[in-house]
């Protein structure tokens, strides 16, 4: 390890014990044996993607069809846009309340 910086960081490989330089992200691997260094951590980052990937529900936006007429259409997406300032009305709400209680 002569040539890591003054300041670097290591980690020690929970599969080989071998001590490699880590930059604290998520698909560092072990020098040695080539294993993420912090497999938890990356199972958590990929539940966390597929999560935010996930399309949403359809309870949660009223459908608009194809074939619905213009004015079928014109109040559905009335009622669409109400959901969506609903949505982000709650999510405000909890955001600040979370914040609150620290």
């Amino acid at each position: 390890m002569n040539d890591a910086a003054p300041l670097s960081a290591s980690k020690k490989c929970p599969h080989c014990g071998f001590w490699s330089p880590w930059q604290q992200k998520v698909d560092d691997t072990c020098q040695r044996c080539g294993q993420l260094l912090d497999p938890v951590r990356n199972r958590s980052e990929q539940a966390r993607e597929d999560k935010a990937n996930e399309p949403l529900p359809q309870f949660m936006l009223i459908e608009i069809k194809p074939e619905d007429k213009g004015a079928v259409r014109f109040f559905k997406q009335i009622i669409r846009s109400g959901q969506v300032a609903f949505a982000a009305t709650i999510s405000f709400i909890l955001w600040f309340l979370t914040l609150a209680a620290g």
